[in-house]
């Protein structure tokens, strides 16, 4: 069942998502801002691959916004903390007002007790160079209730539990 509002609220209050900025809930979810620290693919190997990526491979960068190449793609982090109890599901899609100029969030979820700042990978599938803005909705939260699952993201060691940067690939 998706939770509404109100129980996103409750929710925030009790620390599933920090800070909680009220503007940014909507009817069943609640949009994720963008932070300021961003992270551009730089390395150059014959073949990227997920099992061995490299942080010599980024480039981490400050900025107020960041512009996304045409066929590319950045790594921005959340603005928010989020701890996502044992009953609880999040799918995070992306905004269409950057959808419409060629701007793709990658649709994650967030599983029962995973917690951390969420990376997240922007491309851009334009033909333009295009900017993203940090401090904005970049994403949508959705958040769904549930059974409590046999094993939460926490009680299989997930390893991407507990970011505080981007985190960029451990492998599959």
């Amino acid at each position: 069942m998706q939770l509404a509002d109100y129980q996103i609220k409750a929710l925030a209050k009790l620390g599933m998502i920090k800070p909680f900025y009220e503007k940014r809930l909507n009817s069943f979810g609640y949009d994720m801002g963008l932070g300021r620290t961003f992270k551009r693919f730089i390395g150059n190997p014959d073949v990227v691959d997920v099992n061995n990526m490299k942080e010599e491979y980024f480039e981490e960068f400050l900025g107020d916004y960041a512009i996304i190449p045409p066929h590319s793609f950045i790594l921005g982090i959340s603005i928010e903390y989020f701890q996502i109890p044992k009953n609880i599901m999040c799918i995070c899609l992306g905004r269409s007002s950057y959808s419409r100029v060629g701007i793709i969030p990658h649709i994650t979820p967030l599983e029962p007790e995973w917690r951390g700042f969420v990376t997240i990978k922007i491309s851009n599938v334009g033909n333009l160079p295009t900017k993203v803005y940090a401090n904005q909705g970049i994403s949508q939260i959705v958040f769904l209730e549930g059974m409590l699952p046999n094993k939460t993201y926490a009680d299989r060691g997930g390893r991407y539990n507990d970011q505080q940067g981007i985190t960029i690939s451990k492998g599959v």
